[in-house]
């Protein structure tokens, strides 16, 4: 998924989600995207109900965390890792994860870089600062 709708994004979760309680084979991003879910337990009954929040919206002043948005980054960072692009992440993101003494708290703590770095290109229409994310996690990692 290179540049998914929303509804896409969303469907990816639900159907990676329906495939395991069917207990059918997974492919390519869904091996990685199964994991996220099972580590979020929070979010399950949500995508029970693909009907029900399909299109529900998340606007930031209700406070409340967009689970798609969530899994979406935590899958980004599990592509980015699995492949060390860019180069470095990897290392940074395993050094965080001693520093913090878990994964999940690592991957939480990198959303925010990742975040930042999205952010800070879409301000000017720029193209992503590989360096500023890295310099990021680099802080992060300590």
């Amino acid at each position: 998924m290179f540049n998914p709708s929303r509804d896409q994004v969303r469907r990816f979760f639900f159907g990676v989600w329906k495939k395991y309680k069917d207990k059918l084979p997974l492919e390519g991003a869904e091996t990685l995207a199964l994991p996220l879910i099972l580590q979020h337990p929070e979010y399950h009954a949500m995508l029970d109900q693909p009907e029900r929040y399909l299109t529900r919206d998340y606007p930031p002043e209700f406070g409340e965390t967009n689970p798609f948005l969530h899994l979406s980054m935590h899958l980004s960072l599990a592509e980015q890792a699995s492949i060390d692009q860019p180069p470095g992440i990897r290392e940074r993101l395993d050094r965080l994860a001693a520093r913090l003494g878990d994964r999940m708290a690592a991957e939480h703590a990198a959303m925010d870089c990742l975040a930042e770095m999205i952010w800070q290109s879409q301000r000017p229409g720029s193209p992503y600062d590989p360096a500023l994310y890295l310099d990021c996690l680099e802080r992060q990692a300590g």
